[in-house]
């Protein structure tokens, strides 16, 4: 069992390094667009599913309450953290639309929805970025895989951070390690410097 968590770890690291490869001046590209859309008053919409949707409220955790430094808050929202708003959304609207809805209630644009899926499948996370479309909203897209039907609807002004693994684990290990590099570069962007 021993050699399993070693080989586990090696697996670990070796997706790491090459989604870090890859992916890095997406990553740098993309904390510019949230950068940006912070700079111009607008707010950050995040939402996903399952341990996707923990990535996003930590995600808009280490914005609303900051990173590894004291600074104030930034202006983002998880939109999976409301149950009670998910659930009556889901009854009424169905549940393909429990993103979408607060999207488009919620949504301005120059706003920037931020979606999180190990494989873009998820037909949730679709609408929500048609109806960021219509409100006129950018799209930061963190999948995996193939980038699923989700991939099929960034268009030039959006990013997709797309990890190259089909291993679920892998890509939420690297979501959360680009999350933390996104968090560093946005402080780094809007308060100054860089802390080693």
């Amino acid at each position: 069992m021993e050699q399993r968590v070693v080989t586990l770890f090696h697996h670990s690291l070796e997706a790491t390094m090459n989604a870090g490869e890859i992916l890095a001046p997406l990553i740098a590209e993309a904390s510019e667009m949230v950068v940006h859309t912070l700079l111009a008053e607008s707010k950050v919409l995040l939402c996903g599913n399952g341990v996707s949707g923990a990535l996003a409220q930590s995600f808009c955790s280490q914005l609303t309450g900051g990173f590894q430094r004291e600074r104030p808050g930034l202006p983002a929202m998880a939109l999976n953290s409301d149950g009670v708003s998910m659930g009556t959304v889901a009854q009424n609207h169905g549940s393909a639309d429990t993103f979408a809805h607060p999207v488009r209630a919620l949504g301005q644009p120059g706003d920037l929805l931020v979606i999180i899926s190990s494989d873009g499948r998820d037909s949730n996370l679709v609408q929500a970025m048609r109806a960021a479309r219509d409100r006129d909203m950018g799209i930061l897209a963190l999948t995996g895989g193939d980038g699923g039907d989700c991939a099929a609807l960034i268009d030039t002004h959006d990013i997709e951070l797309r990890v190259p693994s089909d291993v679920a684990a892998e890509v939420h290990q690297v979501h959360l390690l680009t999350i933390f590099c996104l968090c560093d570069l946005i402080d780094s962007s809007l308060f100054g410097g860089y802390e080693d």
